[in-house]
């Protein structure tokens, strides 16, 4: 077990994103992400890296496209609405397969909203934003700890699956102190045969998101994306059940308000009632099958969200008897309040 340490959550998520091999990073300021790009403009150069501020989240995004394409292993980070700019940089992306880190630390909307933590880009993040059918990686730290752990791991994952691994927290986690013990790098190694290295002794590569012919040139890229989200669905949900095994009411959250969540459970549970938390980490692909397990004894699921309610539409396609699943949120940056998700817990029994 290494040493703990006490950092804030975005703080460690640049630092975590250094130990996977990070190495270049391009970004917009926006609250509440700053510490991120502050950070990495910081340590970058310190480990042979390049930071650069790009003139826009656009740029930005785009920026990342080349360095992707280059065989880098790289970042970028925004809030909300930072993160509707580059839609259309993530769908070129996806269509030229290349692996990449993004970071959204969400905050309240729609528009500018504020500065406040939220959890409003769950449809966003989780069907694309941009045009055409295509997937992020999506998880959804809940610590400063899993700000950290979920990096390292994203960076593989994006290089696994040539794939957009998308970082999804809010500004609560990004901007709180927590003690964490660094992650270690994996060690993984990933051949990148496709990128543009030049083409000394071989045919050069080609890496484009345009292609013109539908029969048997763009159909086909679809497909074979889909053949790689098939795959990513059958191998990396993640997700955490506690206290589920007996658990009359479940709560379905992920990020801050599953940490409130937690608390009512166990509060919940000193007052005698059967309460239990299944956590996403996985935003997508959706831990469907591990929810439904979770949920085969619960008389009712809540679901608890900061929004007016979006993951609530994947926990009604996850689950036996829909019509069980009832919601509780906050939206423009309200935290959901623990006294009253035990209210409504408890006014099930009534």
């Amino acid at each position: 077990m290494g040493k703990q340490i006490l950092m804030k959550g975005n703080e460690a998520l640049g630092e975590a994103a250094i130990i996977a091999g990070c190495r270049f990073y391009f970004g917009y300021p926006i609250t509440p992400q700053n510490e991120i790009p502050a950070y990495m403009s910081r340590r970058l150069p310190e480990v042979g890296g390049t930071f650069l501020q790009a003139e826009s989240e656009i740029a930005a995004v785009n920026m990342v496209f080349g360095a992707s394409a280059a065989g880098a292993r790289v970042m970028t980070s925004t809030s909300s609405p930072g993160m509707s700019l580059k839609q259309e940089g993530l769908s070129y992306l996806a269509g030229a397969k290349l692996p990449c880190v993004v970071v959204n630390i969400m905050r309240g909307g729609p528009g500018l909203g504020n500065i406040a933590g939220a959890q409003g880009d769950y449809f966003q993040a989780t069907r694309g934003g941009g045009n055409g059918d295509y997937r992020h990686i999506v998880l959804t730290p809940a610590s400063v700890q899993e700000m950290a752990e979920l990096t390292v791991l994203a960076f593989d994952l994006a290089d696994e699956y040539r794939i957009t691994v998308l970082i999804l927290g809010d500004g609560y986690l990004g901007q709180i102190s927590e003690a964490l013990t660094l992650p270690e790098p994996t060690g993984k190694v990933f051949e990148k045969p496709w990128a543009l290295t030049g083409a000394k002794g071989r045919e050069p590569n080609k890496i484009a998101s345009l292609k013109l012919v539908p029969d048997h040139v763009l159909e086909e890229m679809n497909l074979s994306l889909e053949r790689t989200y098939n795959e990513i669905s059958s191998r990396e949900c993640r997700s955490e059940s506690y206290l589920t095994e007996d658990a009359e009411y479940l709560l379905v959250a992920y990020g801050t308000s599953s940490r409130i969540c937690r608390a009512a459970v166990n509060e919940l549970r000193e007052e005698g009632v059967k309460a239990g938390l299944f956590r996403l980490i996985t935003a997508w692909p959706f831990p469907a099958a591990a929810l439904k397990r979770a949920s085969l004894k619960a008389k009712k699921i809540l679901t608890v969200e900061m929004s007016l309610g979006q993951m609530i539409e994947d926990v009604r396609l996850s689950v036996d008897n829909p019509e069980r699943v009832d919601f509780y949120g906050r939206s423009g940056g309200m935290l959901p309040e623990t006294e009253e998700i035990k209210r409504r817990i408890k006014a099930y029994g009534n």
